[in-house]
């Protein structure tokens, strides 16, 4: 795990977040949704493929995270976004 000399924090830098391209890049190519047809219960493409471009958008923010969350190692303490509830134990 790379860390920063400074602050001795673990990096975010990982080559997963490349993955967050593709939600971002698929709705740009217009080739795929240029065309009415087939229709999706009623709808034409470009309404459903919008959809599903949320649907693939989501799977890939939970790919990446799922990927690159940091674990809490016994001694290090909490894992970021672990909240600290004050409870005494």
């Amino acid at each position: 795990m790379a860390h920063h000399v400074e602050t001795g924090q673990p990096s975010n830098r990982s080559r997963w977040h490349w993955l967050l391209l593709i939600p971002v890049v698929l709705p740009l190519i217009t080739v795929l949704y240029n065309r009415r047809e087939p229709y999706f219960l009623g709808f034409p493409r470009f309404y459903w493929l919008q959809l599903a471009f949320i649907i693939v958008a989501v799977a890939t923010t939970m790919l990446v995270y799922q990927l690159t969350k940091t674990r809490s190692v016994a001694g290090e303490g909490p894992v970021a976004g672990d909240v600290d509830r004050g409870d005494a134990s």
